[in-house]
């Protein structure tokens, strides 16, 4: 819970997601490891949410963020061409 708070606020994003998308690789390869698995979640699912984490630790924190407060916003210039 306190990774999920920690990505809706925006605290820590890339870290956060990181952890996120690690424990649902885990949670998605589990049933397979276990013989006899209390499955609340599928391993589709499970791979589809760390799909979407591993995205969220690529693109990080949103404008709106405490990361974007206490670190600054980031702005990428893009070159109109090579010299």
């Amino acid at each position: 819970m306190a990774v999920g708070a920690a990505i809706f606020v925006g605290f820590l994003t890339p870290a956060a997601s990181a952890v996120a998308t690690i424990s649902y690789l885990l949670i998605g390869v589990s049933p397979s490891l276990m013989t006899e698995a209390n499955n609340h979640i599928s391993a589709l699912t499970a791979f589809n949410l760390a799909a979407i984490s591993g995205a969220l630790v690529l693109l990080g924190p949103g404008a709106f963020s405490f990361d974007a407060h206490l670190f600054g916003r980031r702005e990428i210039i893009i070159p109109d061409r090579r010299v």
